[in-house]
């Protein structure tokens, strides 16, 4: 049996009209949500106004709509919607990437311990009352750091299973930083401190600006390119190393490139939003539904059902009661039935 023939015969039982119809529903979605995501909220705008809020940035040209409108629209909620795109389209790449590197549909972003190394990189820089950039960048090396040193104590034990030491590995760490947090936690300010600190914990996109999103996006950029480029090379790691070594792919350099990658993607979304989870365990499984196991076709429909999803949990979270809801409440009330949902409906051999 070819490469391809294995390949092919890991493909979703719908696999057909299915799949052909399934490319084009996650930028439909996408682009729909992301239009009334800019109508809904507190401050309710509608189509025209926001047609009309359109042409007049476009043009430049002075119009008779209100400028509360261009205030809410430009100032509020362009910021948010752009976060949510980004931060969504991150933990869903790397969430899908995580699930066919480690041949489990259980995995999610946070497996090697990285959102666990950036919240307690952010608690300690709030626990030290450092500025906000500070605390970005402290929960930005934080994840890295917890991935890496997982990752040396997996190479450090070559003799046994690869992805299980890694696996292992990043409970064991995530569970000692875990532990770090929690006594951060005691000794910080229950008045000041703690509040601020659980409200990070519990991730919102309200305090994210264009200046934040900017200092992200090289990180973004350098994790999206190797898994676009090595596309082909992720299908062929779904096989298991030792087949994936017989085709001429070294799995230890590879292995590396793809956790650096979706590392970087997923510390750097969460430095700016806090965690918010299950977007990296959920929308891979709905996106695989859509297009197949294929990660060519499979990466950029997680990417586009990812930003869509956060977007509109957002526009539920600033909408739904007078107060905000933090995004990880709604994530996790909104992801853990579906995902039930989808184990119990799931066929034979769903991968």
């Amino acid at each position: 049996m070819t490469v391809r023939d294995r390949l092919a015969a890991r493909r979703e039982p719908t696999a057909g009209w299915w799949e052909r119809a399934g490319v084009w529903v996650a930028p439909a979605a996408l682009i729909a949500i992301v239009l009334l995501s800019f109508g809904i909220g507190k401050y309710p705008i509608s189509p025209a106004e926001f047609a009309d809020a359109i042409v007049t940035w476009i043009t430049g040209q002075p119009s008779e709509i209100d400028r509360t409108i261009q205030t809410v629209l430009w100032q509020v909620r362009l910021p948010r919607v752009l976060a949510g795109l980004v931060v969504g389209a991150a933990l869903a790449a790397a969430g899908a990437t995580y699930q066919g590197l480690f041949r489990n549909p259980l995995v999610s972003p946070d497996i090697l311990g990285v959102s666990a190394g950036a919240s307690l990189g952010a608690v300690l820089g709030i626990f030290l009352s450092l500025p906000v950039l500070a605390i970005q960048a402290l929960a930005f090396a934080g994840g890295l750091a917890a991935v890496a040193l997982v990752y040396v104590i997996g190479s450090a034990m070559r003799e046994r299973d690869p992805i299980l030491v890694l696996v292992l590995a990043g409970v064991a760490i995530g569970a000692l930083l875990a532990a770090c947090l929690s006594l951060l936690k005691v000794l910080a300010d229950p008045y000041n401190q703690l509040p601020a600190i659980t409200y990070w914990l519990l991730g919102s996109l309200a305090a994210v600006t264009r200046g934040d999103l900017l200092s992200i996006l090289p990180a973004l950029v350098i994790g999206v390119i190797p898994l676009v480029l090595l596309r082909w090379r992720m299908n062929l790691m779904t096989l298991g190393d030792e087949e994936a070594r017989a085709l001429g792919v070294d799995t230890t350099k590879l292995r590396c490139v793809f956790i650096a990658a979706a590392t970087l993607m997923t510390a750097a979304a969460v430095s700016i939003t806090g965690v918010i989870g299950w977007i990296g365990l959920l929308i891979p499984h709905i996106a695989r539904m859509l297009v197949g196991p294929d990660f060519g076709r499979l990466l950029p429909a997680a990417v586009m059902l990812g930003g869509g999803y956060l977007v509109g949990v957002d526009v539920v979270a600033r909408s739904m009661v007078q107060i905000e809801i933090p995004l990880g409440i709604l994530t996790a009330a909104l992801g853990a039935p579906f995902f039930l949902y989808l184990l119990a409906t799931a066929r034979k051999g769903w991968q």
